[in-house]
């Protein structure tokens, strides 16, 4: 019976072994770390899809790299040259404009509709989470859009959830409400629980309404089929349309019913200007920026401004004629509601890291309130605001004090007849 000899192995320094250890261990963490990353960790580079870190739950901290949420698909949704549209090419322009009527459509209508007497929300909430999940929606199918018809990816976000959703209207309403404008019986810690509410619930409901939007798009995305792109004569033939959709706005200005100029008409003439200007500023400055989008703050900083101007210009001496009215609104809803954006603002804080998130959000909330507090609040400290005249209705009347001012005109008028009558002067029968 023969016996096997043991293989002998050479003998390594402890040493050596226990490095051998510790380096296996460390990468060991270190691909742990990456995986986790990966997961639900912080990305810092710019060619992450917007869509998919809000699907994963991912944050980015380069908020450069955000300025992809408004930009054409391009070549970091590998689409070839042929499907790539630059920002500014005129099919992107073209198409931002009916996106704009159709957007600030949207949002005046369904205000109009949720705004009732006992109603158990303020309005702007609805409009705020309709427009949100849209945006979250879309944002999941900017590739699809891509290999589609790039030029629609732009439309359905930065023009139509763009208009849809209002910052200057919402930070308007919230200083209002800490104010108490609308006079009523309270005490003024109600004016701050009522601007908090407003403020607070508006900013949770919107990063919700984004997230469910994206999660939604998600869910839908492996059974939503790929379209053929289409031809060159149904592009122009789109484009032309368009053109031709927002060029409508001016003989519906001028032909439709006056009535409807403050409450749709003169605001869709200013409708795409104002998101032309964002999206410019969106297009030009958040890629420069790495820590905040500066391109969307100064956009809705620029529209808060604008609004609180208009609404101090509504209200003054005069009274303003029927068309100075009009212009004012359409200004203050088309162009500053169409200027400013609660989807992408509520996009950048979802998918920036933490600490950013949160400055963006404090500096930008702080800041619209204090424009505001500056250009609107000595109009109604030194009780102007309380006896002008304010253009949001039917016809032209004061707030509050149109009761006052009718009494006093009528009671004018009487003494005037009475003393009339006194000196002699009778009506012929």
């Amino acid at each position: 019976m023969s016996h096997e000899t043991p293989l002998s192995l050479p003998l390594e320094d402890p040493k050596l072994a226990l490095g051998g250890l510790q380096t296996s261990s460390n990468s060991s963490n270190t691909q742990r770390e990456k995986d986790g990353e990966e997961r639900s960790g912080s990305v810092g580079h710019g060619d992450e899809d917007v869509g998919s870190a809000l699907a994963h739950h991912i944050s980015i901290s380069d908020a450069a790299s955000l300025a992809s949420i408004d930009r054409p698909p391009g070549e970091e949704e590998k689409l070839p040259p042929a499907k790539v549209y630059a920002p500014y090419s005129f099919p992107v322009l073209a198409l931002l404009m009916p996106a704009s009527v159709f957007g600030c459509l949207a949002r005046l209508g369904l205000e109009a509709l949720v705004t009732f007497d006992g109603q158990s929300i303020f309005p702007l909430a609805w409009v705020q989470v309709g427009g949100c999940f849209v945006m979250g929606f879309c944002l999941r199918f900017k590739e699809p859009f891509g290999q589609f018809y790039g030029p629609l990816y732009t439309a359905c976000t930065t023009g139509f959830c763009g208009s849809f959703t209002t910052f200057s209207s919402w930070q308007l309403s919230v200083f209002q409400a800490w104010i108490n404008a609308g006079h009523f019986d309270r005490h003024w810690l109600h004016d701050v629980i009522a601007g908090l509410t407003q403020m607070l619930f508006t900013l949770d409901l919107s990063l919700i309404s984004i997230q469910f939007g994206a999660h939604i798009a998600s869910l839908v995305h492996p059974f939503i089929p790929s379209f053929p792109s289409p031809n060159k004569t149904l592009r122009y033939g789109l484009t032309a349309l368009a053109v031709l959709i927002y060029a409508a706005t001016y003989p519906a200005y001028f032909r439709l019913p006056e009535s409807f100029r403050h409450k749709a008409t003169s605001a869709l003439l200013y409708s795409f200007p104002g998101t032309l200007t964002r999206y410019v500023l969106s297009i030009e400055l958040n890629r420069r920026f790495h820590l905040f989008p500066v391109g969307t703050f100064s956009a809705n900083m620029l529209g808060t401004a604008l609004i609180a101007t208009f609404t101090v210009l509504e209200s003054t001496r005069g009274p303003p004629s029927p068309n100075g009215c009009n212009v004012l609104i359409g200004l203050a809803d088309g162009y500053c509601g169409c200027l400013t954006t609660v989807s992408t603002f509520a996009v950048e804080v979802a998918t920036l890291e933490t600490r950013r998130a949160w400055f963006y959000v404090i500096i930008s909330l702080v800041t619209a309130q204090l424009l505001l507090l500056v250009i609107l609040g000595p109009s109604y400290w030194a009780g102007n605001k309380h006896h002008l005249v304010c253009c949001h209705s039917d016809i032209l009347v004061c707030i509050p004090s149109l009761e006052p001012a009718i009494c006093t005109i009528f009671g004018q008028l009487y003494q005037n007849f009475m003393l009339l009558k006194r000196l002699g002067f009778h009506w012929r029968e």
